[in-house]
């Protein structure tokens, strides 16, 4: 065992990219993850601070793991990558769990299922198109904002986030006052590694994981208490009531478990959406042709959407841990061994995609990886690949000679990470 683990062990300048935020603001993670790919694909990182974990980047090793549920669990260590420190804070704070918020992407068998059954018919095919009127509403209003701009926004700001947020907002049930508050605790939550949501470009701290991460935690639990008790007295049509009111086995769900699937639809809701549809119109920015091919024939766009979608990747890496011993391609797999998933790399293994560094709108099947795949697949899918259709189909046909306005950047984070802040200059028809 000991010389396959010395074999397999990622050399500590490729290992140290994957802990370090800034590596995914810049081209420097997909660099990483090429040599990764071409050299170790299913290697060990052994770096200061964390547990020894395996690094999966090729696509069907990801698709392998993420389909044999019973094999590699979600919820018996920390589902994101987590810091020695930060992983025993939370066990203290919890009393014994990896997460200090249980939702559906922290479930396994057999509370996987029943939770996810919950609202499985509000993000269905069918129950999103009856809404198509109302989303479509929302993106004519944002598009009518950027249109009084004057020719210059920052797309993120000024269109994209709040797009997104109003969308997840209005079919979940929080007031329109408070999508900010909602937006704040996100990006608190999701980006612990970017210096302009109050992170470091380091490693959290014990003390900085209490001072963000704990009260970001905490204020959504104070929030979607009083969420609960409204919608208990006063049930309406919206996923709120669905979740304030809900029941396995007969019985209630806890208030920890209802914390969480508020927190997995607030949050996940809205700002993978916004970073795939901000990477969408960043290519479009820097490729005329391209935007004017879109234009010419708008029945490009769900390719587009779904190129979006691969192109930007916003959730970069998730974790898994081995439920037994089992091998992996020619590696050896012990008992409780944890994994990271790399989606991003996934979504760029040549051995799939065809010039995979290129934003290709006309990629047919989408063999993208960026909802995962088994048991745990996105359960908003439809509804985030909606609310791009609609967004695109109502700003394209208005925008012209969209260009970037300065240099684009990316959050900083190993988690949810994607652009925040893309500078364009355009005119409008």
């Amino acid at each position: 065992m000991m010389s396959q683990l010395q074999e397999a062990r990622i050399p500590d300048h490729i290992a140290s990219n994957l802990v370090d935020p800034s590596a995914y603001a810049n081209e420097r993670i997909h660099e990483t993850y090429r040599w990764l790919r071409a050299n170790n694909p299913l290697g060990i990182a052994e770096i200061e601070g964390f547990d020894r974990f395996w690094v999966v980047t090729r696509h069907a090793d990801i698709m392998a793991i993420s389909r044999q549920n019973a094999l590699f669990h979600n919820g018996d260590r920390p589902t994101t990558l987590t810091t020695q420190a930060d992983a025993a804070r939370t066990l203290e704070i919890t009393g014994g769990s990896p997460h200090l918020v249980r939702s559906l992407v922290q479930m396994d068998e057999p509370d996987h299922s029943k939770y996810r059954a919950l609202t499985a018919n509000w993000f269905a095919p069918g129950n999103t198109r009856k809404i198509e009127g109302q989303i479509r509403a929302i993106a004519r209003a944002a598009v009518e904002r950027l249109a009084g701009l004057g020719g210059r926004c920052d797309f993120v700001a000024d269109l994209a986030l709040g797009y997104s947020l109003h969308v997840i907002m209005s079919i979940l049930g929080v007031p329109e006052q408070d999508e900010a508050r909602m937006l704040m605790l996100t990006q608190k939550l999701f980006g612990t590694g970017d210096s302009d949501s109050a992170r470091a470009t380091a490693v959290l701290s014990a003390k900085q994981f209490s001072q963000i991460i704990e009260p970001a935690v905490a204020d959504f639990t104070a929030y979607f208490a009083g969420i609960s008790a409204d919608r208990r007295m006063h049930p309406r049509d919206d996923l709120a009531t669905v979740i304030a009111n809900a029941c396995v086995d007969g019985k209630p769900i806890s208030e920890v478990d209802a914390t969480g699937y508020y927190i997995i639809i607030a949050t996940a809701g809205h700002d993978t959406t916004s970073s795939s549809v901000t990477g969408g119109m960043q290519a479009l920015a820097q490729d005329p042709a391209l935007l004017q091919s879109i234009q010419s024939d708008l029945s490009l766009i769900p390719g587009l959407v779904e190129e979006s979608i691969r192109w930007t990747t916003p959730v970069k890496t998730f974790m898994r841990s081995a439920t037994a011993d089992t091998t992996l391609g020619a590696r050896e797999i012990a008992c409780n061994d944890w994994l990271m998933l790399c989606y991003a790399s996934g979504n760029r293994d040549e051995a799939v995609f065809e010039d995979p560094c290129k934003f290709r709108p006309d990629r047919k099947p989408a063999r993208h990886i960026s909802f995962g795949s088994g048991a745990h697949f996105c359960l908003g899918q439809h509804l985030a690949k909606l609310e791009m259709r609609i967004l695109f189909e109502e700003l394209l046909p208005r925008l012209k000679s969209p260009q970037l306005d300065g240099e684009p950047r990316l959050t900083q984070s190993w988690f949810v990470n994607g652009p925040k802040f893309l500078p364009i200059r355009f005119e409008m028809f």
